[in-house]
């Protein structure tokens, strides 16, 4: 673990490789688990404001779950998520022909009709994220069904810092990142 700001960051996200390898696992992030996609406080208030805009890129699965449970739940640990159809898929989910699963507020996003992409902890992902009272935690979630994202990023060379590096930039600030780099660079000379 290293310190940057009020981040204390583990350094598996410097050492592990990543790279999303959707044709493998059909973005089955979206789809499996047993909770929702962790939602940052204000992103709670986007998902109501933006629904009406989402709303015609998902499918009626989504928009059932939804409109029974609301843009945004409160999970078992008392922090906000997406709700999920059935206790299985996000309610945001969408799939292509192909049967792979996509988010459908980023299709919303693509499309020009939001400027929200989606939560954080999606965008992020493989980092997880966790807010303490004195700092921020900065993890590798590492999970079996991406195995296959660790091979490619393994086999392209790229470290999982670097494959979320628009992402940590746009939570943490480019000064952030740029600290993270030379952190990277030190550890790789060592």
């Amino acid at each position: 673990m290293f310190q940057i700001g009020k981040t204390i960051v583990s350094e598996e996200i410097l050492e592990n490789d990543f790279v999303c390898n959707l044709t493998a696992c059909k973005g089955a992030c979206c789809v499996g688990g047993e909770y929702g996609a962790p939602l940052e406080d204000d992103e709670t208030d986007k998902l109501v404001d933006i629904y009406q805009k989402v709303k015609p890129f998902l499918r009626p699965e989504g928009i059932a779950a939804i409109e029974e449970q609301g843009a945004f739940i409160k999970g078992e640990d008392g922090e906000w998520e997406t709700p999920l159809v059935d206790n299985n898929e996000c309610a945001y989910a969408i799939f292509s022909d192909q049967g792979v699963a996509k988010c459908g507020l980023e299709a919303a996003y693509e499309a020009g009709a939001t400027k929200w992409k989606k939560p954080i902890s999606c965008y992020l992902y493989p980092v997880r994220t966790r807010e303490y009272s004195e700092f921020t935690a900065v993890n590798y979630h590492k999970w079996e069904i991406c195995d296959p994202a660790c091979t490619l990023g393994a086999e392209l060379k790229v470290p999982i810092y670097k494959f979320v590096k628009d992402a940590l930039i746009k939570k943490f600030g480019k000064k952030w990142y740029s600290e993270l780099e030379e952190v990277a660079a030190e550890n790789a000379r060592s």
